[in-house]
């Protein structure tokens, strides 16, 4: 028996999925915020006591370990990352500042200037030049960069990121740099922008190199201790961590670009979901997961979810590594619920794990969203809560909604609790109309997935208010992320700047650039344990019209197993130029045949199958009414109504709820509103519809 372990970190609750032999086995305990490791291996011990064997024999059986994490998003929402400084050229101290001038809300005047990772007193200029085809046009003065170093050494600085001009074209300046940074501060992380985003344009590669800094010292600190713990309890292989492309790759590989797991942990959900799509045969989906302290939502076409390259804003910085597109919200099981100037406010705070929601026991003083709906009756002390690892406590509960709301708000507790919900649930569908409208996507046109501990609580509510007839719960859903860790293959993307307009590019300097990209992903996979005959590389090239600042990738050659660069000659630029007015048409709406297109770059993906988890088709069984386990008193939406309760151990394929109704599964709830109905499909999913 060998098994494959899939595990998503959040801020309440960490997931994990286990795979065995096409079974899937999922599992929740309570996350560990000082140090996410200790819940990790609590989690590890459960699978193993599923499996009737001690953790170092189930360690000793598990294939592979893949892991997804908000902790590098949680340190840029804290703001707890490294001390960091900047090394830039002379004249452009300021330039992570300025940001292009960009603001997230142009229409929000009281929009303030966010957070700067890198204050202006830790942003340190050295005299150098380097043109932009790679010659260098004044020589470093290294006197004068010890200085500078000296400077950030005297205020303490943990992590320095430096990201000089046109460093893409030639990173001699930047290495020189980094070497007398560990001469001058010994130990200090650094962070290189030829080795984090070897490309232009200047602001988007000094500030993902910022922020690379800001959060390395953190992540890569956390996935140290859990690997000496996984060692420890004998584990033998390597860890393979979630990246923000849909990938997994080696913690060697990400150790000096931390910045490729941020949103790691939403976009495991997001590759699982292209799989749901692909297998239940609804190409175009959207995904809302909605766990303990977060609501994630992107959009799934075609059954693809592509990573968007350049333009990418988290958390109010702008990362141009590849991500999938996720939109994220402060709003959870865990949100905090408070009056403020005579309205209901929810989130984005969040009681997290510790102290939790009140009705968690566990010290919580204010009240939350899994509060509120506890007291409209959708959860109950009687049920089992988190798969039975502890009992939901009333006590408190109303007290704390009538004095922190209630009384300010002149109505009642459970009167209160329906506001929070009612708020929050709208606050969730306009963050899926803004992700949708920024797409030009009709919602109606869509398929929801919904998935997350809470996400089946609101999915069917959601729906109805934007217009959608069909919901998708699977049976999974309260761990669906980490299980979409397991979907995603192990895979490496990675680029190399080359300006040159097509018509004048160099076969044999584009060869070169692939072939270091090749031989790099090539390392690093073997030294995972994979084949190079499992190794399937797509060679592609960035390319725009003079004068854009951005460029569209266009597919050139996808090669299975050993290095064959023999595609590339003088011949194949003339399919490239169609492909790119093509691509930029589709994207655009418009060519222009007339303009010869920039070459900018040479980028590869590289990517290995492995064993993933198969979702079934989900065909209809036929269908009968199911049986209620009982009833209790339950606020859909229509004022408190005998609701009837289901078990979801006790339903089987073909069963059918009609609304209103909850359902009770291990570790999630949920809830058929008036007006819809549920059915279990015979892969044993929930597919939700309007009555009707």
């Amino acid at each position: 028996m060998t098994y494959r372990v899939g595990i998503d970190i959040g801020g309440t609750f960490t997931d994990f999925a286990l795979l065995k032999d096409g079974d899937v086995v999922v599992e929740k305990t309570l996350s560990t915020p000082h140090d996410n490791s200790l819940a990790v291996m609590a989690g590890l011990e459960k699978l193993a006591a599923h499996e009737s064997r001690s953790l170092a024999e189930f360690l000793s059986e598990v294939e592979a370990i893949i892991h997804g994490t908000t902790i590098a998003d949680n340190t840029l929402i804290q703001m707890n990352g490294a001390v960091t400084g900047l090394l830039t050229t002379e004249g452009f101290r300021d330039e992570i500042e300025l940001r292009r001038g960009f603001k997230e809300d142009i229409w929000d005047v009281r929009l303030e200037s966010p957070n700067f990772i890198v204050p202006r007193r830790r942003r340190l200029t050295v005299p150098e030049r380097i043109l932009f085809d790679g010659s260098i046009y004044r020589e470093l003065d290294e006197e004068a960069a010890r200085k500078a170093i000296r400077r950030l050494k005297l205020q303490n600085v943990e992590s320095v990121a430096i990201s000089l001009i046109f460093s893409f074209a030639n990173p001699v300046h930047e290495r020189r740099l980094a070497e007398l940074v560990e001469e001058e501060m010994p130990g200090v992380e650094v962070s290189l922008s030829c080795e984090v985003l070897p490309r232009a344009p200047e602001f988007d590669r000094t500030g993902t190199t910022a922020v690379n800094a800001y959060i390395g010292p953190c992540v890569t600190g956390y996935l140290d201790r859990l690997v000496e713990r996984l060692e420890e309890a004998g584990y033998a292989r390597q860890l393979l961590i979630m990246q923000s492309s849909g990938g997994v790759m080696t913690l060697d590989y990400l150790r000096g670009s931390a910045i490729r797991i941020l949103a790691s942990g939403p976009a495991g959900g997001v590759v699982g979901a292209a799989r749901v799509a692909e297998a239940k045969d609804a190409p175009d989906l959207l995904c809302v997961d909605m766990g303990g302290t977060s609501y994630d939502v992107s959009v799934v076409i075609d059954a693809s979810a592509p990573a968007d390259v350049g333009w990418n804003w988290h958390h109010r910085n702008l990362i141009g590594v590849p991500m999938i597109n996720v939109e994220t919200l402060g709003a959870g099981g865990g949100s905090i619920c408070a009056a403020r100037n005579g309205a209901v406010e929810v989130g984005p705070e969040s009681a997290g794990a510790d102290p939790g929601p009140i009705c968690y026991g566990r010290g919580g003083k204010r009240p939350t969203v899994t509060d509120a709906i506890l007291l409209l009756g959708i959860l109950s002390e009687k049920s089992q809560f988190a798969g039975g690892s502890f009992d939901l406590d009333r006590q408190g509960v109303a007290e704390a909604f009538q004095e922190q709301l209630g009384d300010p708000l002149g109505c009642s507790a459970e009167e209160a609790a329906f506001d929070c919900w009612r708020v929050v649930n709208a606050n969730m569908t306009q963050a899926v109309r803004r992700t949708t409208a920024g797409k030009g996507i009709d919602p109606k046109s869509l398929t929801m997935l919904a998935y997350g501990g809470n996400g089946p609580v609101f999915a069917a509510i959601q729906a109805e208010e934007l217009g959608i007839e069909k919901v998708l719960i699977p049976r999974s859903s309260p761990t669906f992320s980490a299980l979409g860790t397991l979907a995603a293959k192990p895979s490496i993307d990675e680029e190399r700047a080359y300006l040159v307009s097509a018509d004048a590019a160099d076969s044999d300097r584009l060869q070169d650039l692939w072939r270091e990209l090749d031989e790099r992903a090539e390392s690093y996979f073997l030294a995972a344990g994979f084949k190079r005959d499992d190794l399937t590389a797509l060679y592609q090239i960035n390319l725009r019209y003079p004068g854009q600042n951005f460029a569209l990738t266009v597919d050139v050659k996808e090669v299975k197993g050993g290095r064959d660069l023999s595609f590339v000659d003088d011949a194949m630029f003339a399919g490239v130029i169609e492909g790119f007015h093509s691509e930029h048409e589709a994207s655009y709406g418009h060519r222009r045949v007339d303009e010869v297109p920039e070459i900018t770059g040479a980028r590869i993906q590289a990517s290995v199958d492995v064993t993933r988890p198969l979702f079934g088709a989900g065909s209809e069984a036929e269908q009968q009414a199911a049986t209620p386990t009982g009833t209790r008193q339950a606020n859909l939406g229509r004022g408190f109504e005998e609701t009837r309760i289901y078990k979801g151990a006790d339903l089987r394929p073909g069963h059918s709820i009609d609304g209103p109704g909850i359902i009770e599964e291990t570790f999630t709830t949920i809830v058929v509103y008036p007006g819809w109905k549920a059915l279990l499909d015979d892969a044993g999913d929930y597919v939700l519809s309007r009555n009707g």
